[in-house]
């Protein structure tokens, strides 16, 4: 195209755009309401693609409006939540500017500091180095008279501080908070900055942390003012800065602790006698009897004890290391404060006092520390005279009579249905942490039940008696039944009403209840709301209307009656079986026919009755029914003890034959459970019909190598009972093995699993294991022409043969097993020296030498002698091991150097083994070689140990916990592999031997942490031609770091500080490695769940990394399927772990968190979700 008409298109095309948007700009001024709106989204979308100085006429009309008299216009100003980064960057100092005029109206200032402030919550980058500087003038605003400006100012201008340097915030500091934290500052102005230090503490905890020594004290001395609106200011902001600068308020905590218990108690309208004790005595009716001490003009002392109480609910929340310090201090004065005349702070102390409880629950056990100057050191004197510092359980059950007193009777009193419900649940939670603890008060409670559950549930009142049964279900499994005996008549009434309620949650519960209420009588011999549940179970089950949940849980109660109250049941003729049989929900039925057969005894009518009903189920159900239906089968077929009714045997077998199949290995497994049972209970009738109908198929599977585990364990009871059936069918089953694997051919037959089920034939007729070990021996021979797979296959059968039979006379099978260690073959070695290693447990004092001696000889086949040596210590028992342990011992760290990654690992299981015979001797020489010279020998050593932890036996924990600090201290390791194979060992500590380092983790954490950090010098670039591709050396150690880091959360919750540790999670979702995110998103999942106090006030950190890996792959012209599967993959985590933290986050704290969920769920920032 000519020069000369580019300009003039491109001419052209300015002019429309910018008579386009002065037509759309003078629409939004349009009288019609709908013409506005539809302007308004124009601007929207023209504003992403315009010229620059189009966009600035737009910005401007915006600043205008904003500043206009027309609230309307004012109001559709508010596009910033719609514009573009680079028009927001524009908008921003425009509108500092307007702020910046005094002749701005305070309407008009405060439209734009909130615009200001949603600006900078979404474009934080964009709007750093902003001009004019944002603080220099936004600070001016402090001071305005209008109060509802300066707090629009104050959060304005806490966003803008993340951005700001440090010198900026300093001399803000300087400047403008110190000055006003002193004594003789006005009330009103004092109020403004403390409220700007929590607002600060909220969206720039990294600024404010620092320097926390030169204002907590001031904001502390604040709340002793007497001035109701500032103390709620000071307790906010100290709240705030205990949730966001967990690590830097440590040394304060005391103070704040106090001030938070003196303002719990602030009510100075009431002018009774105001002790903690009097409190608890008051008349339920207080506010009507105290007359003129009490007066509620313009009552806003409330809010200073609530706040108070939402302080000390964050003190418990993020420290759970002062539980110990808590309870002594902090929970008595909470119970003391369980009757507050004002129901909002009332039910806030029960909450607070329900997270002590759930605290209590997840961290008890862990050892308390005891915060700096905090009072309470109070140790109990034990009656030996040791003394032990008092545990969080132990000081909750010491407070639980004064804590049930308080609160039941506040329950008692004239109080709303929310109170009560929240007070169940309180107690409910006590239960839950402290079972068994309501003994004493099941009197006083009763009455409370009785009268709640007597009244019939509304719609606002359901969730109520939800909660009362619920806690009614948690107790009956709590406490002795003498503990609530006496009330049970008064418990179970209302409880029976229950059953019959129209909604099924209240329904279900009830029910839930019942079953509870019985195991825990187990036996009842006579009870009339034994008979009343049967018969409203036995309505619910014959209605065909019967809500599923609820329909589920009468089915229980029916199995629990029949357990339980065995008698009373057995009198009602049986109609519970038809309906159950009748009802279309056969999967309920058969749990409850399984469950009471197991238990209870039946006439063998019934239960061929029940046989026959369990075999349609399985003829006419899906998948999941059948296992269900095969197991209750099984426990059927159990209760016949002089065998079968005629017939049933064959029309089994029949009906069993078409699943012993592999097409499904679950119902394969099941079927021939019950195929075994028939041979153990019937082997005369049985016999004849297994081996002409079943047995044929039996063998095509039993070379199979898809055997699951447990299929395999019921092949091999299957013929160890055919045998005991039919001994002489034992000569016909082994070469019908054998032959059924040789017809596989070359396909995928399972050399191993064939080799096992002769070997269970074998042992279950010895006599003819001498001619089996003969015909196999033949194929292994020098000599021998036969193909690999049978000569794999008999190195297999004759290692399992050799672990029961001592081949000491065919000594030459042994040897010749042994030559094949120079086979060309891989899988023949492999046979081999399972052969070699299986073989020798038959007589290790002959065989056992000849292995040592090719493990220190023959550096070629030291890793197929150390397979061998392996079995030997696997299969072996442990008399046998001791034997040989000093003999295997220093054979196994020869030759490290020249060693294999895998030798050493083989090695390792070995050594591992051997020092759980004997670990007094062996555990201090593994100790000895910590620091050997050679790395080889230390990743030998430090993975012998994870080997170790099998054991489970107490007296070797004893001997181990002393020593495993200094074996997992090789993570500080120079070399690479030690340090990663200690990590692997730290692991498998802390996944099987928690309690051995849950003391040693304030040591062992900060080295784990260190390997969670990306080492660039680990970095190197490989040339591949035209690509350069990146290879970390460090990643598989980084990898095992952050698993370590999950079983961590996962057995030693308690002992770990959960700021540092999520501080390290925030890192693994910024890591190169897809694996590490994944796994740093099944952290951020379980921590949601168990520290969510923690967590909520730091989501909007976690934000921008799960945004980015929401939004997946980038698609580009080298992007394969694999990669993109790989990214769909961590996208599906990134989601699930989005999901659960949703569960926590609040708009107030984490807003770009709840952004992003809501950009999920509309589908415009990756896939969206429901």
């Amino acid at each position: 195209m000519a020069p000369g008409k580019q300009t003039l298109i491109t001419s052209y095309l300015a002019k429309a755009q910018a008579k386009t948007v002065s037509e759309v700009l003078k629409l939004v001024e349009d009288k019609n309401s709908e013409v506005k709106n539809q302007a308004v989204k124009c601007i929207g979308q023209l504003i992403k693609s315009i010229r620059e100085s189009q966009m600035n006429t737009v910005i401007d009309s915006l600043v205008e409006f904003i500043g206009g008299k027309d609230d309307e216009l004012r109001d559709i100003a508010g596009l910033e939540g719609k514009l573009p980064e680079k028009a927001c960057a524009k908008l921003a100092p425009k509108l500092l500017a307007q702020v910046e005029k005094l002749t701005t109206p305070p309407e008009t200032v405060i439209e734009m500091l909130s615009i200001l402030s949603i600006l900078v919550s979404r474009f934080p980058v964009y709007l750093a180095d902003v001009y004019p500087s944002p603080i220099v003038t936004l600070t001016p605003l402090l001071n305005h008279p209008r109060i509802a400006v300066r707090k629009r100012a104050v959060f304005a201008l806490a966003q803008f501080l993340p951005t700001a340097s440090e010198q900026t915030f300093e001399k803000l500091l300087k400047s403008t908070i110190q000055p006003a934290l002193m004594s003789n500052v006005s009330l009103e102005h004092q109020r403004t900055i403390i409220l700007l230090l929590g607002a600060i503490a909220r969206f720039a905890p990294q600024q404010i942390g620092p320097v926390l020594g030169v204002v907590v004290l001031p904001v502390l001395s604040a709340a002793s003012r007497d001035d109701v609106e500032l103390r709620e200011v000071c307790l906010q902001s100290l709240e705030t800065l205990v949730l966001r600068c967990p690590s830097e308020i440590t040394p304060f905590l005391s103070g704040i602790s106090n001030v938070g218990i003196e303002l719990i108690k602030y009510d100075p309208n009431y002018t009774g006698d105001d002790e903690d004790e009097e409190m608890q005595e008051a008349d339920e009716d207080e506010d009507e009897d105290l007359g003129d001490d009490y007066s509620d003009d313009e009552e806003t002392s409330y809010k200073v004890r609530r706040s108070a109480t939402k302080l000390l609910s964050a003190v418990i929340g993020t420290r759970p290391e002062l539980l110990a310090t808590v309870y002594r201090t902090i929970a008595p004065v909470l119970i003391s404060r369980f009757g507050d005349r004002e129901e909002s702070v009332r039910l806030e102390i029960w909450s607070a006092y329900s997270l002590l409880l759930q605290q209590t629950g997840v961290y008890g056990a862990a050892p308390q520390a005891q915060a700096e100057g905090h009072i309470g050191t109070k140790r109990k004197r034990e009656e030996e005279g040791m003394e032990v510092e008092e545990t969080p359980h132990t000081l909750l059950r010491s407070q639980v009579p004064n804590l049930s007193k308080a609160l039941i009777k506040q329950l008692q009193a004239k109080t709303s249905a929310t109170t009560i419900q929240t007070g169940f649940n309180l107690l409910h939670t006590l239960l839950s942490v402290n079972p068994g603890c309501l003994s004493g008060q099941i009197v006083s409670l009763t009455s409370v039940i009785s009268t709640v559950l007597n009244k019939p549930p509304s719609s606002t009142s359901s969730t109520l008696h939800i909660a009362i049964i619920s806690f009614l279900d948690l107790f009956f499994s709590t406490h002795s039944p003498a503990a609530f005996s006496q009330c049970l008549p008064q418990l179970t009434a209302p409880l029976v009403m229950s059953l019959s309620e129209k909604d099924p949650r209240i329904a279900a519960a009830a029910f839930q209840a019942f079953s509870t209420l019985l195991k825990s009588l187990k036996p009842v011999r006579s009870a009339d709301w034994a008979d009343n549940l049967y018969v409203k179970a036995l309505e619910r089950l014959e209605r065909n209307d019967t809500d599923v949940v609820v329909r589920e849980k009468a089915e229980e109660c029916v199995a629990e009656l029949w357990l339980c109250a065995t008698e009373i049941v057995r009198s009602k003729g049986g109609q519970e079986w038809v309906a159950l049989r009748k009802s279309g929900r056969t999967g309920g039925a058969v749990k409850v026919i399984e469950k009471v057969v197991r238990g209870v005894d039946f006439s063998e009518e019934w239960v061929g009755e029940s046989v026959q009903w369990v075999l349609g189920v399985i003829r006419k159900t899906g998948r999941l029914q059948k296992d269900e239906a095969f197991a209750c089968l099984e426990a059927l077929l159990g209760k016949y003890r002089a065998g079968f009714p005629a017939g049933l045997t064959s029309s089994l077998a029949s009906q069993l034959l078409p699943y012993l199949s592999l097409a499904d290995l679950s119902h394969f497994a099941h079927a021939l459970s019950v195929i075994t049972l028939l041979l153990r209970t019937a082997p005369e009738e049985a016999y004849p019909l297994i081996e002409t109908t079943v047995l044929p198929s039996i063998y095509s599977s039993a070379v199979s190598p898809s055997l699951t585990a447990n299929l395999l364990d019921s092949l091999l009871d299957f013929f160890g009972s055919l045998v005991a059936a039919d001994p002489p069918i034992a000569t016909r089953l082994v070469p019908s093995l054998t032959l059924a694997l040789d017809q596989v051919g070359s396909g995928p037959g399972s050399a191993a699993n064939t080799s096992k089920c002769i070997a269970a034939v074998i042992r279950n007729e010895i006599s003819l294991a001498a001619g089996t070990i003969s015909d196999f021996a033949k194929a292994i021979k020098p000599a021998s022409k036969a193909s690999d797979a049978r000569l794999v296959l008999s190195l297999h059968v004759l290692g399992e043969i050799g672990r029961f039979v001592d081949m000491t006379l065919q000594n030459e099978v042994f040897t010749n097993s042994l030559t094949l260690f120079s086979s060309d073959s891989q899988d023949i070695r492999s046979a081999a020296a399972f052969a070699v290693g299986n073989i020798a447990i038959g007589n290790i004092s002959t065989f056992l030498p000849i292995i040592v001696k090719q493990v220190q000889a023959d550096p070629e086949k030291r890793l197929l002698s150390l397979h061998a040596l392996k079995e030997v210590v696997t299969h072996c028992s442990s008399h046998q091991l001791e034997g040989v342990a000093d003999a295997l011992w220093t054979p196994l760290f020869e030759n490290p150097e020249n060693s294999e990654e895998s030798t050493r690992n083989v090695a390792a299981a070995c050594l591992g083994k051997l020092t759980t015979t004997n670990p007094s001797r062996y555990l201090p020489q593994l100790q000895a070689h910590l620091h050997d010279a050679s790395p080889a020998i230390r990743a030998t050593v430090v993975s012998s140990v994870r080997y170790t932890f099998a054991d489970t036996a107490e007296p070797y924990d004893e001997l181990l916990s002393p020593l495993i600090v200094d074996f997992l201290s090789l993570v500080l390791d120079p070399d690479l592999t030690v340090r990663r194979l200690s990590l692997t060992s730290l692991n498998a500590a802390a996944r099987n031997k928690p309690k051995l380092i849950r003391d040693h983790l304030s040591t062992l954490m900060p080295l784990l942490y260190a390997e969670t950090a990306l080492n660039e010098a680990l970095i190197r670039v490989v040339d591949m031609g035209p690509w350069k591709h990146r290879v970390d050396d460090g990643l598989e150690t980084r990898k095992t770091a952050y698993e370590t880091m999950y079983t961590i959360l996962d057995t030693c919750l308690s002992s770990i500080d959960l700021h540092q540790f999520f501080t390290h999670v925030l890192r693994g979702l910024a890591d190169e490695s897809d694996e590490i995110k994944v796994l740093s998103h099944m952290m951020l999942f379980r921590l949601s769940q168990v520290a969510p106090t923690t967590v909520s006030q730091r989501l909007d950190e976690v934000s921008p990394e799960l945004e980015e890996t929401v939004k997946g792959a980038q698609v580009t012209k080298d992007t394969v399927k694999q990669d993109l599967e790989r990214a769909g993959e961590l996208q599906r985590s990134a989601l699930r772990a989005i999901a659960a933290l949703s569960k926590i986050s609040s708009p107030t704290v984490s807003p770009r968190m709840e952004r992003l969920v809501e950009s999920i769920r509309e589908g415009t920032d990756g896939p969206g979700i429901p």
